[in-house]
């Protein structure tokens, strides 16, 4: 199902989504790590699906602004385990998923990013951050054990 097609609302009413872009972040991450991991990931899930982006944005002024994503990206938290039960559930479900690992904290490029999670088997992944899209059942489903971000 695309993006757009998920969309539910009333002419006037408010919009509701079937899906749910939701993104995983370890509980031992410190503020700086959290937010440098969300704008990672949000940007992974954006780049996989550009329906999930959303039309410009344009000010009463007239000055156009970049588009963002289209529906709210709710932030959970949660242990190791949970993260690892999480990117398993995940995997099995065939959803759309990116992942940070703590090793991409002392790189400074996508090729190095990329390098550093290739250099690793999945079991071995120490994963401090996920992001997924799909429906919401499914994606409840997968963040089972993990709560709203405080």
């Amino acid at each position: 199902m695309s993006e757009r097609n998920s969309e539910v609302c009333a002419v006037d009413g408010p919009i509701r989504f079937d899906t749910k872009i939701a993104v995983l972040l370890r509980d031992d991450l410190e503020l700086w790590q959290r937010l440098n991991v969300t704008a990672f990931l949000a940007g992974g899930l954006a780049g996989a699906d550009p329906e999930l982006v959303g039309e410009p944005y344009e000010d009463a002024d007239g000055t156009v602004y970049l588009p963002m994503l289209r529906q709210p990206v709710m932030i959970f938290a949660g242990g190791k385990e949970t993260l690892t039960a999480a990117h398993e559930r995940a995997l099995r479900r065939g959803m759309p998923l990116a992942v940070f690992t703590r090793d991409l904290f002392g790189t400074g490029n996508d090729r190095d990013n990329r390098a550093a999670v290739k250099a690793v088997g999945r079991a071995g992944l120490d994963l401090v951050g996920l992001a997924i899209h799909g429906p919401k059942n499914a994606v409840d489903k997968v963040l089972k054990g993990a709560t709203l971000h405080a």
